[in-house]
């Protein structure tokens, strides 16, 4: 939930005193006394002028409903407004935005001949028809405006920014200095406001004009360099506008809440609560602006303790606690600190609840995972609050209808949004798209994403992290390149000196999105390149980005580079330390897992549970059951983290692995009842597959399959156990029954980079236009593997066929293609990598061994479990996996 900010404020706050002549003032009380005494006897005896100067007494003090019933009393009266009666009343008008009375009182100026005669009168009358949103009013008045002054050319610039008219608004601006009417501060207040809302470059290439028309005529105001710095802010300049804040002395408390604001909404957290310690030891009393943007920093930063202090500052200020965006920031405060309690006491405790406080709330349920809670809340927001939900509402509330299982209509809150007009708005179509794609409707959310108006970096980092979701590794990746190509297509088609400018910058979501696919298909050329591009744009110090890069070489079968990414990293979080554990795990490197899980600790990092998770598997990799288990019976004691599901699947692999499948079964046994034991029973599965017992795989495939009966792995491994010791009635029966149930299995795939390109080859298929090369250079390849000592291991084919079909299925396995396919088509000495979605056969294993040794390469290939590392006829894995 985004706080309300000092770049988002009516521009009147940011506008110079009034520019109209000084008047006459009536102090409150005797304005009071004046219209509620005996009014009949006042009516009678009032002069015109006595009429007159208390309408403007009305309209100057904000008393604009009094001033209203003023106007018509003084009218029944019989005394007709003049040139400064007018003005009052649309002063009026348009602080109630009341339209159609507005259109009366222009109908009066016509009729008494003030509309055009009168500059004061026409001025007003534009002002009113912008306030109140009457954009053809608004131009028709000022084309009749004979000879248009200072404010009028002011009042329609602003009433284009009004409008949010932006492009248009500049344009005015520039005819106003056309037309010799020197422009004032109001006018460069609003023109500075229209620069901050055009595209990034445009916006700063003419603000900076702007900015120096301003230096020219020696508007130094303080209201005109807030404007300035707000600018300069909103279009990601935020250095620029610190140092314009640096350098004039006359700064008043918007000046401050402007700065601490702009910090705070580009992510300068430390900076923002810099800047408050810094004013309030100036002596600025803080306002509801300054709380609202400074929360928003102890949010982020999880300063609890002192978001706390302000909290109990606001509630010694009744006006401040009262505010809604003040009230709406401690929400999102708490519950961004994991305080959803207390947020909903401050929500609960405040008696006007606008949409922005119930927005706050609702955002607040969803982000901790109460998802239910949201949807309560959502409907007696309307049902009870009476209130009509906006953009935000349902783009907060959709991933809490997606992830609840209780609301079964998901798609209908689709047209729920159609219903009330916002399928359109660019923040609901960013949170449909994510609902289609947690739901697997990855079609939806790109048809939502192609039919988009207006696209952010949201909307390109929500499909691609939809496509990575779902495993579509390569649309992700052309998606990315698409991104960055969407300049002069779109955004600057009429810009040539633009056109090569790049509009969608990947940013930190992107990276740490995209990077994940890169691993997924060890597409290491294209991580060194997000790499390279992480380091050009600043990037890559981020912890989420660093954590993603040490992650995807180490998928790449780069342990070394994902060390030195590691130890390069500023800050590290128990993310990083968890994905280098596990690097060193997955390369069979169990004993630096362990050393560096002792650094971890030693450095004041603490563990979580999927710190031990990594940990585990890499003891289950190295075959160091010892320590596995001795860090398994002391994590609760020594770590306080409380033994998962996941915790004994691991240890069951770990034990099973190591041929300890008694043991295995028994720990199973002795899991606490409450914790689903499906995990467990699919690693003793999996175990009894490679050491091919029998008996514990029957009773571990029964019940996984009683619970999950849909999941193909179950049976793919029963029936592997049962061709493995040459029971090909048994392994027959549970296909059958795989095909009764229509449950299929995953097909072999495997990947290898080259240029550009992601290759997949996938078993027996021979769709590949090197599909024949490939399978000629294998055959080729197999007698050489013969001479050496090279024996087919006809065992892993899993069905009855003779020996030579046996060994014809064995060339066409996937991993087999991509290195054939590596070898043939990248220099003498490259090294290849290989990744496959399922666990590399033996004879797979064994064959690599061979090939490596004979074509002198080194090969790396990423199965399911782990990383081989073959060379001169070696795996790394000690033939342990």
């Amino acid at each position: 939930m985004s706080s309300p900010s000092i770049l988002s404020l009516p521009l009147n706050s940011l506008s110079p005193p009034s520019l109209q002549t000084q008047e006459f003032y009536i102090p409150r009380d005797t304005l009071q006394s004046i219209t509620t005494s005996n009014p009949k006897a006042t009516i009678e005896q009032r002069s015109a002028d006595s009429w007159i100067e208390v309408l403007r007494s009305q309209a100057r003090s904000n008393l604009f409903h009094e001033a209203m019933s003023t106007y018509r009393d003084m009218t029944s009266a019989g005394i007709p407004p003049n040139n400064f009666a007018f003005p009052a009343v649309l002063k009026a008008v348009a602080g109630v935005q009341e339209l159609n009375y507005g259109k009366q009182i222009h109908a009066a100026a016509i009729k008494f001949g003030y509309s055009s005669s009168s500059v004061p009168v026409a001025n007003t009358l534009l002002n009113m028809y912008g306030k109140c949103g009457a954009t053809g009013d608004v131009y028709k008045v000022f084309e009749r405006i004979p000879q248009r002054d200072q404010v009028s050319w002011n009042s329609m610039i602003a009433a284009l920014c009004q409008f949010e008219e932006w492009e248009l608004a500049f344009e005015t601006f520039r005819s106003m200095q056309l037309e010799k009417v020197e422009p004032s501060s109001f006018t460069l207040v609003s023109t500075a406001l229209a620069c901050s809302n055009l595209r990034k470059q445009e916006g700063l290439r003419l603000g900076k004009q702007v900015h120096g028309y301003s230096l020219r005529v020696g508007d130094v105001k303080t209201f005109t360099n807030n404007a300035l710095m707000a600018m300069y802010a909103k279009l990601g300049r935020v250095d620029d506008a610190k140092a314009l804040f640096d350098l004039f002395k006359d700064r008043d408390l918007v000046s401050w809440n402007t700065m601490i604001s702009s910090l705070s909404q580009n992510d300068r957290f430390s900076e923002a609560l810099d800047f408050f310690h810094l004013m309030v030891s100036e002596g600025f009393k803080i306002d509801a602006v300054t709380v609202a943007s400074v929360l928003p920093a102890c949010s982020h930063l999880k300063m609890l303790h002192f978001g706390k202090e302000i909290h109990a500052f606001s509630l010694r200020n009744n006006d401040l606690i009262q505010n809604s965006f003040v009230s709406s920031a401690l929400v999102d405060m708490y519950c961004n600190c994991g305080q959803v309690e207390k947020g909903f006491v401050v929500f609960d405790n405040i008696l006007e609840r606008r949409i922005g406080l119930w927005n706050a709330m609702i955002a607040g349920y969803v982000q901790n995972g109460l998802d239910e809670k949201a949807l309560m809340l959502f409907v007696e927001m309307q049902a009870v609050a009476g209130l009509r939900p906006n953009p935000t509402t349902l783009a907060s509330v959709l991933p809490a209808c997606v992830r609840c299982e209780e609301f079964s209509d998901k798609q209908g809150i689709h047209g729920y949004v159609v219903k009330l007009g916002y399928s359109r708005d660019k923040y609901v179509q960013n949170a449909l798209m994510d609902m289609y794609s947690r739901m697997g409707k990855i079609k939806i959310s790109r048809y939502i994403f192609d039919g988009m108006e207006v696209k952010d970096i949201v909307s390109w980092n929500t499909m691609i992290t939809g496509y990575i979701i779902w495993g579509q590794h390569n649309d992700a990746l052309r998606l990315l390149h698409k991104m960055q190509r969407v300049e002069g297509e779109e955004e600057h088609k009429d810009d040539n000196e633009d056109d090569n400018r790049i509009i969608f910058k990947p940013n930190c979501i992107t990276l740490m999105t995209i990077l994940p696919g890169c691993a997924a298909m060890s597409a290491l050329g294209k991580g060194k390149e997000i790499h390279a591009y992480a380091i050009r744009n600043a990037l890559a110090w981020d912890v989420t980005v660093g954590s993603a890069l040490v992650d995807m070489y180490a998928k790449s079968g780069c342990v070394g580079l994902s060390k030195r990414v590691f130890d390069e990293m500023a800050n590290r979080n128990v993310i990083t330390w968890n994905v280098i554990i596990m690097a060193y795990g997955m390369h069979g490197e169990g004993g630096q897992a362990l050393e560096l899980f002792k650094n971890m600790v030693d450095g004041g990092v603490n563990p979580n549970e999927v710190t031990f998770i990594a940990v585990f598997a890499a003891c289950s990799h190295s075959g160091m059951v010892k320590e596995g288990l001795t860090l398994f019976y002391r994590m609760k004691d020594d770590y306080g983290i409380q033994p998962t599901p996941d915790h004994y699947a691991c240890l069951v692999d770990l034990l099973g692995r190591a041929g300890q499948l008694d043991e295995a079964y028994k720990l199973i046994n002795t899991m606490p009842s409450q914790l689903d034991k499906i995990g467990a029973w699919s690693s003793l599965l999996g175990a009894c597959r490679i050491q091919k017992n029998l008996e514990l795989g029957e009773l571990a495939a029964k019940n996984l399959i009683q619970v999950e009966p849909n999941v193909a792995s179950h049976y793919v491994l029963l029936s592997n156990i049962y061709s493995s010791l040459g029971l090909w009635n048994k392994a027959m029966e549970v296909r059958k029954n795989m095909k009764e149930m229509a449950v299929r299995k995953e097909p072999g795939c495997s990947w290898i980079e080259y240029g550009d390109e992601v290759h997949k080859f996938t078993a027996g298929d021979m769709s590949h236009p090197e599909s024949k090369k490939l399978h000629g250079y294998l055959e080729i390849l197999s007698e050489r593997m013969r001479k050496e000592g090279y024996v087919p291991d006809t065992s892993c084919v899993l069905h009855n066929v003779d020996e030579d079909e046996k060994e014809n299925l064995l060339c066409g396995h996937s991993e087999k293609l991509a290195i054939a396919f590596g070898i043939l088509n990248t220099p003498p000495g490259t090294t290849i990598r290989v990744a496959k979605n399922l666990r590399v056969c033996n004879d797979c294993h064994v064959a690599t061994k061979f090939i490596s040794k004979i074509v002198e390469r080194e090969i790396i290939v990423r199965d399911v479990r782990r990383f081989h590392h073959f060379k001169e006829g070696i795996c790394s894995c000690g033939d342990y996996w």
